[in-house]
């Protein structure tokens, strides 16, 4: 019988020069095709379909488009550049794998600019969507005006507004490091979906512009160090440790209850309204205290800034829904120490100045008198009586007055929703036009 064998591919055999041929060959390519790429690319103010009334402003839309299109610029300078190299690279005859080293740069270059291109196009987009667009609009002026405060102490960014997913509000500040490393040129604002439209929005929103303003002022580590000595020296350090660890969300809040009154912690309140597990997750490893402890805090400065029967309403309003009773001993023994400090850690925090505030401390950034309680009230009946005046009031203090307002029970959560929304529309039509 005769054996039978598998037949076998031929090997294939060629040449060092053809496969060195061959690379180049594939590489120009590919670079050619980076740069047809590339060239697909436009700028926003050619691609974004949107209403007047709903896009971002022209400020802020120049920084991304420049930030962009300097990144494009320099990539296409790479590759070109690159194109040339191996051009030359080919004709002496030298190993081209390291040429291919290069190219993958070049591309992950490539991808980086369309990370940073999808991040302000999932923003802009949502300005297409009908009414959402023109919201939008208006908490862009609402976030400019809660970082006004500071515009003598600051060079203060652009800010963009959209909404996502999700239960808590978030930013990307500007001046900070994109996915591709180039360096954010306006802050952006995330919202869920869920706040939309009611005074609690601005509580999110404005919370959101302290952290850029927070670090635009150098305030996080300042007060660090100002806390990490009250630790060391006082008798509940446990507590003064917390304090430190969970500064940087607290002044952020401390930032929309100058801005907003009650309204703040209104909003706050109803972000964090959670099953009582979540309550007292008394952890030094999250920068964000315990719900249960941040609306104390809240309360606290309230009743600090602005005195009124009305703060501890709602701290005890806290305290039922969520009674301390059954917690451990330790966390009882906790809360006990930052009860005593509270009032001591409210003073330092209003009272705290650095080189960046130039003489003035915290407290004295934020309009306090203009926004007591019993002004907020009086304002409320004022512009029902003339509404004029209404248009003429800066944001934060639109929203601090229903806020109040919605605390007094003089206006529901319909009549809050359709007055914001309206005031929302004015605030990004009188811009464009």
């Amino acid at each position: 019988m005769g054996q039978t064998s598998m037949a076998q591919a031929p090997a294939v055999h060629t040449s060092t020069e053809q496969t060195s041929a061959e690379a180049y060959d594939y590489l120009l390519n590919e670079a050619q095709s980076l740069l047809a790429r590339l060239n697909q690319v436009k700028p926003f103010s050619m691609t974004m379909p949107m209403v007047k009334g709903a896009s971002i402003s022209n400020e802020a839309l120049t920084e991304i488009i420049g930030m962009l299109e300097k990144g494009k610029h320099q990539l296409r300078r790479a590759v070109s550049g690159f194109i040339k190299t191996i051009a030359s690279a080919e004709l002496r005859g030298s190993d081209p794998k390291h040429h291919q080293v290069k190219f993958t740069l070049l591309k992950l270059r490539f991808n980086s600019i369309l990370d940073q291109l999808d991040i302000f196009a999932d923003v802009l987009t949502q300005r297409a969507e009908h009414e959402v667009g023109i919201w939008l609009c208006g908490l862009d002026i609402l976030a400019e005006d809660g970082l006004a405060l500071g515009k003598q102490l600051y060079d203060a960014p652009s800010l963009m507004v959209y909404l996502d997913r999700g239960h808590g509000a978030a930013i990307r500040r500007a001046r900070t490091r994109l996915p591709g490393g180039d360096e954010n040129p306006v802050a952006i604002i995330q919202i869920p979906r869920e706040r939309m439209v009611g005074s609690g929005i601005a509580s999110s929103l404005i919370h959101e512009v302290g952290h850029q303003a927070a670090a635009l002022l150098d305030l996080v580590s300042s007060l660090k160090s100002e806390l990490k000595a009250k630790e060391l020296k006082a008798k509940n350090s446990d507590a003064w440790a917390h304090f430190e660890r969970w500064i940087s969300e607290i002044i952020s809040d401390v930032w929309a209850m100058g801005h907003l009154g009650v309204g703040a912690t209104l909003g706050l309140m109803s972000v964090v309204t959670l099953p009582k597990y979540f309550q007292f997750r008394l952890d030094l490893e999250d920068p964000h205290p315990a719900p249960y402890v941040r609306v104390w805090a809240s309360c606290a400065f309230g009743a600090k800034m602005f005195p009124h029967k009305q703060w501890k309403k709602f701290w005890d309003l806290w305290q039922t829904f969520y009674p301390i009773d059954d917690l451990n001993e330790d966390k009882r023994m906790l809360l006990q120490q930052i009860e005593e400090e509270m009032d001591a850690f409210v003073s330092l925090v209003l009272k705290h100045t650095n080189k960046q505030l130039k003489g003035k401390t915290i407290c004295e950034l934020f309009p306090v008198r203009e926004r007591q309680p019993a002004q907020l009230q009086q304002m409320f009946q004022l512009w029902k009586e003339y509404p004029s005046l209404q248009q003429k009031a800066a944001p934060t203090l639109v929203f601090a007055v229903f806020g109040q307002a919605k605390s007094d029970k003089q206006i529901d959560a319909e009549q809050e929703s359709q007055m914001l929304s309206q005031q929302l529309r004015n605030w990004a039509f009188f811009r464009k036009n």
